[in-house]
């Protein structure tokens, strides 16, 4: 009874072989396992993969990094229940949301705002989930076809422009600049697992770096964080010193407003479209026919988002960062993901660790976002090559130039004294509405 209630909920792995490391051409499958003392150095390197993204998305939304960390544990933990076990994966802070957020906040909105939007965001992916998982995922492939999910991620990536621009960059132009090339540099130059890593690498330098400026150029006279020019540190400790070692994270009920959600409601379509491209990556490389699974994967990323953003915490996602180390290691087992989310929930309950993380300087965030927001816009580019949209149909041609420019360029539309649709919104309701409307037009024109 216990070893087929631990098979059920994907925790009744097999040894694989010997438990040593699987001889070449095979595989340790997701519910096997290598030794304890191998899965948990494996269980380290998911750690290190995810750890870059995870608190370095939540302190560019303003939310606490400590609480991110802990939280994607615990969101790793229940989606692995969820999905039985079946489809391998990572749960850390969403990127969708990072250009989102910036657009709440700037309207005057604070976290219980942004995690208000993200925990209704979270239901609606839920409901998502649960609806692929009864009619299946063809619905996905009809609502969000290529042509528009492709649209819809870049703009979410290219309307942060202005954010590294105005915000981040100015607050220490050569410091974003050297953080920059170390990024770019690692990327390209460096091999397997360590240049997958290269954000993590450029946000080390780029902090070691600003302290060694501190004690070699003294203070810098530049926009601090608020964009108040001022004399100050780039690095600031002094919060380190008075942070203790152990402590739970700092938690926040949301608040809700109609505004926030319907700015945030967009991110959906990433959010499916980045759920599906993972189990399909993961589908590949286990050779296991996971279409059965996609609605509990979509489902259980939003319902870790809601109860995440339910004490404040940011949004979740599967991480392309943890599936290349399977990739690379080719050891699926979710032990090992076991082992990297209970890790991830002792870090979070270091303070003083959250204290370092929020000591980053603006400069360093201003060189990993130049690199970050435009990979997420040019995913969008690569839905669209991957899938073979083509431009020279203008059903997927029009509406998309459309939206795009309306997303990116800022336009807006006033809907009542009190509320308007801008930005990503209005980019989103462009593309899908347009789209699907010159579709069903199509046969009329014939």
């Amino acid at each position: 009874m216990r070893q087929g209630l631990g098979a059920k909920l994907g925790v009744g792995w097999k040894l694989h072989g010997d438990g040593s490391t699987p001889r070449p051409g095979e595989a340790v499958a997701p519910d096997e396992r290598l030794s304890w003392g191998r899965t948990i150095g494996l269980g380290a390197q998911h750690v290190v993969a995810m750890f870059g993204a995870t608190f370095v998305f939540p302190v560019l939304m303003g939310l606490d990094p400590n609480l991110a960390i802990m939280v994607s544990g615990v969101a790793t933990i229940l989606f692995l229940l969820i999905v039985q076990g079946k489809i391998p994966s990572y749960l850390g802070s969403s990127a969708s949301f990072v250009g989102v957020v910036t657009v709440i906040r700037a309207g005057g909105g604070d976290s219980s705002t942004v995690t208000g939007a993200i925990l209704v965001l979270g239901l609606v992916l839920s409901a998502v989930g649960v609806i692929i998982h009864f009619v299946g995922p063809q619905v996905v492939h009809k609502v969000l076809p290529p042509a528009v999910s492709g649209a819809v991620v870049m703009l979410i990536g290219f309307n942060l422009a202005p954010v590294v621009a105005e915000s981040y960059w100015p607050q220490d132009q050569w410091i974003a600049l050297i953080t920059m090339m170390v990024v770019l540099g690692c990327s390209v130059l460096l091999r397997g697992f360590w240049s997958r890593i290269a954000v993590l690498i450029g946000l080390v330098v780029g902090y070691v770096l600003s302290w060694l400026f501190d004690l070699g150029f003294g203070p810098i006279t530049a926009p601090n964080a608020s964009g108040a020019v001022s004399t100050h540190l780039r690095l600031d400790l002094s919060g380190v010193a008075d942070a203790s070692w152990f402590g739970l994270p700092t938690l926040h009920a949301p608040s809700f407003d109609a505004a926030a959600i319907l700015v945030v409601l967009p991110v959906v379509i990433a959010l499916i479209a980045e759920n599906t491209g993972h189990v399909k990556a993961v589908e590949e490389m286990t050779g296991t026919k996971l279409d059965g699974s996609l609605g509990r994967a979509i489902f259980a990323d939003g319902f870790a988002s809601t109860l995440s953003s339910a004490v404040g915490g940011p949004p979740t996602t599967t991480y392309a960062e943890n599936i290349g180390v399977m990739a690379a290691t080719r050891v699926y087992s979710t032990a090992a993901y076991w082992v990297a989310a209970i890790v991830a929930i002792l870090f979070g309950l270091c303070p003083k660790f959250g204290e370092v993380i929020a000591a980053t300087p603006g400069g360093v965030l201003g060189g990993i976002t130049v690199v970050l927001y435009g990979m997420i816009g040019l995913l969008g580019a690569k839905i669209w090559t991957e899938n073979r949209v083509d431009f020279g149909d203008p059903v997927n041609l029009m509406p998309l130039a459309a939206g795009l420019v309306a997303g990116i360029g800022g336009v807006s539309l006033q809907i009542t004294p009190q509320f308007s649709l801008s930005g990503i919104a209005l980019g989103t309701i462009v593309t899908l509405l347009g789209y699907h409307v010159l579709r069903w037009l199509v046969p009329a024109r014939g």
